[in-house]
């Protein structure tokens, strides 16, 4: 299929068919890229809310065996990807 002419402006070209795939390519790996970040940063976030639910938790807990387990699942979690940390 040709994309050389647009039938709805009277003849004028506006793409051609390898300038019109160059684009979707460009396109489609921006979205791509946008989707992988935005999923990351999710993931990022939730990591965090988690951890700091295990905190809190460990504030509820006497000191002890159970609160050290608590904080270290914590840190342990949020340094699953320490480069999301700074």
């Amino acid at each position: 299929m040709n994309f050389d002419k647009n039938i709805f402006s009277q003849a004028q070209t506006l793409f051609t068919q390898n300038e019109f795939d160059k684009a979707l390519t460009e396109a489609k790996a921006e979205i791509m890229s946008v989707a992988i970040q935005t999923t990351k940063q999710a993931m990022f976030l939730e990591r965090r809310a988690c951890a700091q639910m295990l905190l809190d938790m460990a504030d509820m807990e006497d000191e002890g065996a159970v609160c050290t387990a608590l904080r270290n699942a914590a840190e342990n979690l949020m340094n699953r990807i320490p480069s999301q940390n700074q």
